[in-house]
């Protein structure tokens, strides 16, 4: 059975159907990179000055709001090709079911863990915001308020590769390899204000702030590849949903934007504060001691610095964007996201064509994936994304494919 697939998917059910983890975008954002575009409200969500551009001042409705999602719906997998049937042979040979040399099986077993055993792992996320979320009010006043809520939920399942040897009888494979599992599940709700604050015939300093309060649900559980005596998906996730922990804190982002008729550059600051939470404490073993994994476990929402940039029609209805985090910061489950986003984009003034955009996304650090990224609006208000992974492996059948992507679908008020 391959049990690392399963024991991610599994996860899931423990943790909730629910934007996007903690450090990547929601919705169409994916596509658009951080640069707020006033015709995608996703983009509302990442730099704290963007919600005052997301209402038109011509209009004589202040308020723009989300409607249905985006839920969104992402999977990534280690550089690993035939992850499953590596994984069941190791297990093959540990259980000694092809029976056979005890001292040949564990040579097999630890040339096999040798070349995968710091790649093995696949991570699976689901998101979605609260319907009617975010919504947006702009004062007659030049400023803006905006409140937005979401649920998000991120499991990985990984193999920690430990040494694989002949147990006392000769008989048999003893190892302390194990199947390490994490969740994290994030209900966040956020409150924030922007406003213009300096203006001149060139364009217009934008400024925002915003406090997201988090309630942060972590779990993790250590499973041994040779333990018969439990199946390590259900064990994983009974002890996940038993002794998950959960803490709350709240995160403080500033941001800037310098808009003028045809371009703009903005900058945010996001968890100026760093604030912390309280992770699951699990049993450890050697295998788990090898890769620095400890007893007890703290999340920081470690401080990340991005700036944006795009150049547009006057309108809006072109525009290119491109945003780059100046630094790298984990997320809930320890991986490192640093993103750099490219895209183009077209929304039109009428229903009946579609809103196009492409696009390139690359995280700088961590496992360095990128991808190119495809979306459509219809009827101005019905937003679909998928985002490709670019680097691949093999299945078991000898054929590439992705190992990671993305999908997302919203609906929410037009511009």
């Amino acid at each position: 059975m391959k049990k690392l697939i399963l024991v991610s998917s599994s996860l899931l059910s423990t943790a909730v159907f629910a934007a996007m983890p903690v450090n990547q975008p929601v919705g169409s954002s994916f596509t658009l990179s951080n640069a707020p575009n006033q015709r995608a409200l996703a983009t509302a969500l990442a730099n704290p000055a963007a919600p005052f551009l997301m209402v038109n001042q011509e209009d004589e409705d202040n308020f723009r709001f989300g409607i249905v999602g985006p839920l969104s719906v992402g999977i990534e997998m280690g550089d690993v090709s035939d992850l499953g049937d590596q994984i069941e042979e190791i297990e093959d040979l540990v259980d000694n079911a092809n029976a056979g040399n005890a001292v040949a099986n564990r040579n097999r077993a630890n040339d096999i863990l040798d070349e995968i055993g710091n790649t093995a792992y696949v991570k699976t996320s689901l998101g979605l915001q609260v319907p009617f979320m975010p919504v947006i009010y702009r004062t007659d006043n030049n400023a803006a308020f905006i409140l937005d809520a979401s649920v998000s939920a991120v499991a990985k399942g990984s193999l920690l590769a430990d040494d694989v040897n002949v147990n006392g009888t000769n008989d048999g494979l003893v190892t302390d390899t194990s199947f390490y599992a994490q969740t994290a599940v994030d209900l966040q709700i956020g409150l924030g204000y922007s406003q213009s604050m300096w203006e001149n015939s060139h364009g217009m300093l934008v400024g925002g702030v915003k406090a997201n309060l988090h309630n942060l649900s972590m779990g993790r559980a250590l499973v041994k590849l040779d333990d018969e005596d439990v199946e390590a998906g259900d064990a994983i996730s009974d002890s996940i949903s038993d002794d998950a922990v959960s803490s709350t804190g709240v995160g403080i982002d500033l941001g800037a934007v310098w808009v003028s008729n045809y371009y703009q550059v903005g900058v945010t600051v996001a968890n100026i504060n760093e604030p912390e939470f309280d992770g699951a404490p699990i049993t450890t073993n050697a295998a788990s001691d090898k890769y620095g994994i400890t007893a007890s476990d703290k999340y920081v929402m470690e401080m990340q610095t991005t700036i944006d940039a795009a150049v547009s029609t006057k309108g809006k209805q072109v525009t290119l964007g491109m945003s780059y985090d100046t630094n790298a910061v984990k997320d809930a489950v320890g991986d490192e996201y640093q993103w750099a986003a490219a895209s183009l984009s077209y929304y039109g003034d009428s229903h009946f064509l579609p809103g196009l955009r492409v696009g390139y996304r690359q995280n700088m650090a961590g496992t360095e994936l990128s991808y190119a990224t495809f979306g459509l609006t219809f009827l101005k208000r019905l937003n679909i994304d998928l985002a490709v992974g670019l680097d691949t492996v093999k299945d078991e059948d000898g054929d590439e494919m992705p190992r990671s992507a993305f999908f997302s679908i919203g609906y929410d008020t037009a511009f």
